[in-house]
This record gives structure tokens, C-alpha cells and sequence, in this order.
């Protein structure tokens, strides 16, 4: 068994209405990112700089070899990544978010975006909010939070054409603030679509 199918096992454990493989996919497709996200900053406590994608082929023979060990680990973490999922995400179903898609982008919108792309070191300062958001028990939905809070901090530059090393340092530092911030506040931060089925026997 793969890492992904014990993922998505212990994942169906917890929660068996989710449609994991089908309408809630998007909810195994975070918790992998997530996983990977987690083993990627405990790597980096131990002083490794192991590929991400090599220390998942570990696990994997580890899994193979060791079988108990790991599930029961995986268990654990899948448990406590739920529980911060559905107190981090807000669950839409159906079509209700169907209007907000077809919004149109306001200028000041698509030039922040248009300077983030542009950004080299974009996904450097990703992995740092990450591992600060992680560091502080922000296990759910890590890049999706994280590139959030640093988009927001450079909405603040729209003013500006190109953004300087002094700025980029200021929106890295404000967006790590705000990540460590995070920790103390309640409710949803992100939003995911999820089958109907699910959110009736959920909110049950």
C-alpha cells in the first residue's frame, strides 16, 4: 500500500462520509500536500535536506517493513489534522460559491497577482510562512494559508511596479507575524467544496 491510499485510509477512518476519491477529493489532495508539508519541516528540525519525494519513498518501505509502526502514526496525525480542518475550513457545497467565481477581477487584484508571479523568491518565502505556520500547530491547509497571508502583504505594494529586496523582507516579516498570529485566533480561514452528502451528516 502506497503512502497516499494509508493517507486516504486513515483519512476514510475518520470521517467515512467523505467522498475522498470523488466529490471530496480536494480534501485528500490538501492532506498529502499537508503531510508532505510536515515531513518536509521535520526534516529540517533533524538538519536533514532530504527530497521531500525521497523521504516519502522512505516511508513507503517503511510501511512495507514495518507496517503497524507507521499506520499508527499516520493515524495519529490524520486525527489531528481533521480535527484542525474542520475547525480551519469552511465547508461549501453545491453552487453556492458559483457567483463569487464569476466575479471580475478588479485592477488593483490583478496587478498584485501579476506582481507576485513575477516574484523569484516567491516560493522560498512559501516554505518559510509554512514552517512558521506548522512551528505554531498550523497543520491544515499550510500553502494554501500561507501563500494567503503573503498575497495580502503584497496587496499593500500595489502602488508599486517593482518591489524592492527591503520590501520583500517587509512582506515576509509581516506575513510571519501574522502566521504566528493565527494560532490564537478561532474559526475558518479557508474555504473547500465538499459533496452534500457529507455536510448534512456532518452538521448532523
Amino acid at each position: 500500500m502506497s503512502l497516499i491510499e494509508t493517507l486516504s485510509k486513515k483519512i476514510k477512518e475518520k470521517e467515512p462520509t467523505l467522498d475522498i476519491f470523488g466529490a471530496d477529493r480536494k480534501v485528500l489532495q490538501i492532506a498529502c500536500q499537508d503531510f508532505s508539508n510536515y515531513l518536509k519541516f521535520t526534516c529540517s528540525l533533524a538538519g536533514k535536506e532530504t527530497n521531500i519525494f525521497d523521504y516519502a519513498d522512505e516511508i513507503e518501505q517503511s510501511l512495507k517493513a514495518n507496517p503497524t509502526e507507521i499506520e499508527s502514526f499516520l493515524a495519529v496525525w490524520c486525527g489531528i489534522w481533521l480535527k484542525k480542518w474542520k475547525e480551519r475550513v469552511n465547508l461549501l457545497i453545491g453552487k453556492n460559491n458559483e457567483n463569487e467565481s464569476k466575479k471580475i477581477p478588479v485592477p488593483e487584484t490583478l496587478k498584485s497577482e501579476c506582481l507576485w508571479t513575477k516574484l523569484e523568491c516567491r516560493e522560498e518565502m512559501i516554505e518559510i510562512v509554512i514552517s512558521s505556520l506548522i512551528k505554531n500547530a498550523e497543520i491544515c491547509g499550510t500553502r494554501i494559508i500561507a501563500e494567503n497571508l503573503l498575497k495580502t502583504e503584497m496587496a499593500k505594494k500595489i502602488n508599486q511596479e517593482i518591489i524592492s529586496k527591503d520590501q520583500v523582507l517587509t512582506i515576509l516579516n509581516n506575513a510571519l507575524r501574522q502566521s504566528r498570529e493565527i494560532s490564537y485566533r478561532t474559526g475558518p480561514l479557508i474555504s473547500i467544496k465538499v459533496n452534500k452528502g457529507y455536510y448534512l451528516l456532518a452538521n448532523k
